[in-house]
């Protein structure tokens, strides 16, 4: 749907702002990687993945347990699932820590206001918008 879509970039632009883009560029490279059927593509893409997010030379690197003793062994057999439980621990990641800030955040609460707007059809007053800003 064109809303999550939005949503996703709405949580990626405020991951820039917290320099952890990295981590829902990880998630979605593996969402993506999962439905991969061809081997050939999928050894090319286990080893962009690696390369990309997992590596220590990588310059977008995710902070995953266990990365100090990961090399690019794990690519020689690669599966759909061969990244699961480090795509897990980065979406515990997000889903504890960055989301929840994401959830409290200037452009996420003033977002959500706007499509409460566009679905009841009539804008807030400015009394209750102020209401709101400085709870009240």
């Amino acid at each position: 749907r064109s809303s999550d879509l939005a949503g996703v970039k709405q949580f990626r632009e405020f991951l820039k702002k917290e320099f952890s883009e990295e981590n829902v560029l990880f998630w979605l490279a593996c969402e993506e990687f999962k439905k991969t059927q061809d081997k050939k593509q999928m050894h090319q893409k286990a080893r962009q993945i690696y390369m990309t997010f997992l590596s220590n030379k990588s310059s977008s690197q995710v902070n995953v347990e266990g990365q100090s003793r990961m090399n690019e062994t794990i690519l020689e057999q690669p599966h759909p699932l061969m990244f699961q439980k480090l795509q897990d621990q980065i979406f515990n990641l997000m889903k504890y820590d960055s989301y929840s800030r994401f959830l409290k955040s200037d452009a996420f609460v003033q977002s959500r206001r706007m499509e409460e707007e566009e679905e009841s059809g009539v804008p807030e007053s400015t009394a209750k918008r102020a209401s709101i800003s400085y709870n009240t």
